[in-house]
């Protein structure tokens, strides 16, 4: 199998090569204190080696746990926030056909997602929806008291024991979540349920290839062996591969060349929309491991052809402290031709007999040309098709480029001290007990 690839020249055109080759020793330091568990944040590596640590058994059981809920269900609710649902949906977005969801086939359940919101209006209608349906519940966190899936656990765990009972519902909830402690942890040991461990030193973010990413993937009927079966030839391709092999050593390695360059906003673009969930995973994989002490590039996104007539002006000709990073598609999943038309209205009969992925190609080559041109730093990085073997290979290698730019930067990769800023505010807003004095100071700042 052919690993992804990397092609940075229309980088490195806008650089000192001194500037880059400094990284080699760079970045093999950074891995080496990955592997030797010696930099900040050293108790969150457990998704280092993950790809090849996860067992048999708990494979097993994933698919087991997998098939059961399947049987029994119309629709599957991943309930979770953050790295407890984005890498799932980005995989099950970019494996599903884009139109599955309104061909549910018998055996083949819907996956929806609930708990990354609080919006009542998303809640209400969801309800309306599983109304007439089967459904079970895989909820996710390893404390149990993150609002967000805390509110919706209780409300659609509500809903499942009045429709059939608590007992029946027990047998069709999950719970993904700490080992031995947690709220979460007490209510699947006293109702029963069957539980998937989050490891302590697996954060959220790196979770995908632990059961918090692999079951709903599974539920969703996609094949969790090749997805780790990815990973792991990808792993251990970045742990032996020289510098100008290392795909993860170069990309970690540019970006950061090119944010000391003020070019503090990565674009993440893709030509195909299958890709769009999976950038939201990598913005919030590069966002919370980057975004702190006043350091880090922005991750942004952006889906072409589509955002061409609406962000391509700015990328084109806005502030000039953005680069680019294209993930391409070499081969699509089907074929389509452009069909002769004798009117010949449109002028397009020039297109005729070429394929529809063929114009896609020229399109992204003609933009990154133009984007280069426009004074802006393009990576390229291509994958041979969107299947569970690549896909699992790109997760690893941002994962691993993600730790690795942390490191650069001399921050710890691994913690997410800001998130915890609005959850004060919200729970003294909302009068919880124990917050009584930032109760009071944030009241009497908003009189």
């Amino acid at each position: 199998m052919k690993n992804l690839t990397i092609d940075i020249k229309n980088a490195l055109s806008f650089l000192k090569t001194d500037d880059f080759d400094k990284y080699k020793e760079l970045t093999k330091k950074a891995d080496s204190e990955l592997i030797n568990k010696t930099g900040k944040g050293n108790d969150f590596l457990g998704w280092y080696d993950l790809p090849e640590r996860i067992s048999l058994k708990e494979l097993s059981e994933i698919k087991d746990c997998a098939t059961d809920l399947r049987k029994k269900s119309d629709v599957i609710v991943v309930i979770g926030i953050g790295g407890s649902y984005l890498g799932a949906k980005a995989v099950i977005e970019a494996l599903s056909g884009q139109f599955d969801h309104l061909k549910q086939r018998p055996g083949n359940p819907l996956i929806l997602f609930a708990g990354q919101n609080l919006s009542e209006d998303y809640m209400v209608e969801l309800l309306e929806f599983l109304n007439d349906k089967k459904f079970s519940l895989i909820v996710i966190s390893k404390s149990g008291t993150t609002t967000e899936p805390a509110v919706a656990f209780r409300i659609l765990k509500q809903e499942l024991e009045a429709k059939i009972g608590k007992k029946d519902a027990s047998s069709r909830i999950i719970a993904i979540t700490d080992e031995s402690k947690g709220a979460l942890r007490s209510m699947a040991n006293q109702e029963g349920y069957k539980s998937f461990i989050i490891d302590d030193n697996i954060g959220g973010r790196y979770s995908v290839l632990s059961p918090v990413g692999l079951l709903p993937i599974a539920c969703a009927g996609f094949n969790i062996e090749e997805i780790l079966a990815g990973a792991r030839d990808y792993m251990n391709h970045s742990n032996s591969a020289a510098f100008n092999e290392n795909q993860v050593y170069q990309y970690a390695a540019i970006r950061h060349v090119l944010y000391n360059q003020n070019k503090t906003c990565e674009i993440l673009a893709n030509f195909d929309p299958r890709l769009n969930f999976l950038a939201e995973w990598w913005k919030q994989l590069y966002g919370e491991s980057e975004g702190k002490e006043n350091l880090g590039i922005f991750p942004a996104s952006v889906s072409f052809t589509t955002d061409l007539h609406s962000m391509g002006q700015y990328i084109q000709e806005g502030l000039r402290n953005i680069f680019e990073t294209v993930i391409s598609v070499e081969k699509p999943k089907y074929e389509l031709t452009v069909p002769k038309d004798e009117d010949n209205f449109d002028k397009l009969n020039f297109l005729v007999g070429k394929h529809l992925d063929y114009i896609n190609k020229m399109a992204e080559l003609g933009t990154m040309i133009a984007h280069v041109d426009g004074r802006v730093p393009n990576i390229k990085i291509t994958i041979p098709q969107i299947n569970e073997y690549y896909l699992g290979q790109l997760i690893y290698f941002f994962e691993k480029a993600c730790a690795i730019s942390g490191y650069l930067l001399g921050i710890n990769p691994f913690d997410q001290p800001g998130v915890e800023e609005y959850k004060r505010n919200m729970f003294a807003l909302l009068d919880k007990p124990g917050f009584e004095e930032e109760t009071k100071k944030i009241k009497d700042r908003l009189k």
